[in-house]
């Protein structure tokens, strides 16, 4: 059998394995992406992007590129939450931020990214088997002109929440399915429904549906506005279903119809569609993200019960595994610093899983005891600092990797600073498109660029001003994490065996 050899094979070519790809070769490292399905995938199934990986792709030069190509660049910030919402329209800035683009465009975008940074991606060929060796893991494939074999360092698993690779590596995958089926639409309404000033509906046969959430007997039917002059509607119908459907398989308006018909006992006249979609909520996490040289990101390691943070969580999975993958292919890595993929993103993980879980007992019951539990919560929200608590939540921004705690700012995500250089003034964002280890230096502290320029040209070097700097330096990873920040006006023994300690234990000896 042909046997071929490459650096990491990432099998999936969805958000997280296209991330991962990119991620690999801007690291230069030759990925291989295999892919069992031979076209692109057509279901619509997320609709935007959210919190954190939106400064991700920032930090990339790649927001733009998703900004182009999104209709809505900037919706409006209000975001359902378990069947109530999160309204931040108040306040002066929302802690989410959001981009409407289909999961479709972002895979296509992605896609052409990794491409130009070398990777190679394979359509319609299956990853049917695993061998792990002492150096080495060997997939067998069976692609359109037969079976064949790849070596290679590491393989990635990005293959959805019915992992084949999870399968093959024997990670378990525990937690639970809602019974709750979900389909959505976003369709023009006929001109027999009436649409009010404030975005209400007059249906024939029920009266005035509100825009948000109404329950129902029978289920949960949602409404919003997306254009009134064209009056097109944002619907979305939930109600527990026993049938099992493949997710897929396209949603069609006939069955559509028939679940507004159970929900609110009335038809809905609608139009053409834009965007049809069916899912289904389940729970459920990898009990390890890594087995030897296999690893999991994406909806292969997590399973959300709420929308909204299932795609950009896999893409940050993809972030924080790459230039670890990395450093080891390169033969820089500490021993062990592959394991903190599972230490770093399995707690990210639960931390999705605390706010969706929420959301899933938020939504659930139409009973008294459910609403007043709803109504509570909302009342709960109209004070600032907890709104903006759950909007970090949310978002994922509050996420603060677990470690060694010498600074505050360590474990956290850089803020984007505005930096005063030799060169002009920039910000940290433009300082990692590379996707490179950086130190920088706020305070023109010598004795701690001297340490670091001992792991030089791994790790870059620059210096700055900025205004309130937040450290006298940060030593930042290439996923933007913070591994080390020096307090301001600190001893130089002090600062110097931390930095040490920080630079030995994320970037070698």
């Amino acid at each position: 059998m042909q046997e071929m050899t490459t650096d990491v094979i990432v099998v999936g070519a969805g958000p997280a394995g296209m991330m991962l790809a990119g991620e690999l070769g801007r690291a230069g490292v030759r990925p291989l992406v295999l892919e069992r399905r031979e076209q692109p995938g057509t279901a619509q199934k997320a609709s935007g992007l959210g919190g954190r990986i939106l400064d991700v792709l920032r930090f990339r030069g790649l927001l733009p590129r998703m900004v182009e190509a999104s209709g809505d660049a900037r919706p409006t910030p209000i975001f359902p939450f378990g069947g109530v919402y999160l309204d931040f329209t108040g306040l002066d800035d929302s802690p989410i931020h959001a981009l409407a683009i289909p999961q479709a465009r972002v895979e296509e975008l992605l896609a052409e990214n990794a491409v130009e940074l070398g990777a190679e991606v394979r359509r319609g060929h299956e990853v049917v088997a695993i061998e792990q060796g002492a150096d080495a893991v060997i997939a067998q494939v069976n692609g359109p002109d037969g079976p064949y074999r790849v070596r290679a360092r590491y393989l990635v698993g990005c293959d959805g929440g019915r992992s084949r690779v999870r399968e093959l590596a024997g990670i378990g995958f525990p937690g639970s399915t809602h019974p709750d089926v979900n389909r959505l639409a976003v369709v023009a309404v006929h001109d027999s429904v009436t649409v009010l000033d404030d975005g209400r509906i007059e249906v024939p046969g029920f009266g005035t549906i509100d825009t948000g959430f109404t329950h129902t007997d029978t289920g949960v039917f949602a409404l919003g506005r997306v254009s009134p002059e064209e009056r097109v509607m944002f619907f979305q119908t939930t109600e527990n279903d026993d049938a099992e459907y493949d997710n897929d398989e396209p949603l069609s308006m006939t069955e559509l119809g028939a679940s507004v018909r159970r929900v609110l006992g009335a038809d809905i006249a609608l139009g053409a569609p834009t965007r049809l979609s069916r899912y289904q909520f389940q729970d459920r996490q990898a009990e390890n993200y890594r087995v030897g040289r296999v690893f999991l990101a994406g909806d292969a390691a997590h399973l959300l019960p709420a929308t909204g943070a299932a795609m950009n969580l896999g893409m940050t999975d993809s972030v924080n595994l790459a230039w670890k993958l990395a450093a080891a292919v390169h033969d820089w890595a500490p021993a062990d610093l592959l394991d903190t993929y599972h230490a770093e993103r399995h707690f990210a993980g639960g931390r999705a899983l605390l706010q969706t879980r929420a959301q899933a007992a938020l939504r659930q019951g139409q009973d008294p005891a459910a609403e007043a539990l709803r109504a509570v919560f909302c009342e709960l929200l109209t004070d600032e600092p907890a709104l903006r608590r759950m909007g970090a939540l949310v978002a994922g921004t509050d996420l603060r990797y677990p470690g060694p705690e010498s600074h505050a700012l360590t474990g956290t995500f850089v803020p984007d600073l505005t930096l005063d250089t030799d060169h002009g003034t920039t910000g940290i964002a433009e300082l990692m498109h590379a996707a490179r280890p950086i130190f920088l230096d706020l305070a023109d502290r010598a004795d701690l660029r001297e340490i670091v320029a001992k792991w030089a040209p791994r790790v870059e070097i620059h210096s700055a001003k900025t205004v309130d700097r937040p450290a006298d330096a940060i030593l930042i990873r290439p996923d933007g994490h913070i591994a080390w920040a020096g307090a301001i006006d600190e001893t130089s023994d002090t600062a110097a065996a931390d930095l040490r300690a920080a630079l030995t234990r994320w970037f070698g000896a």
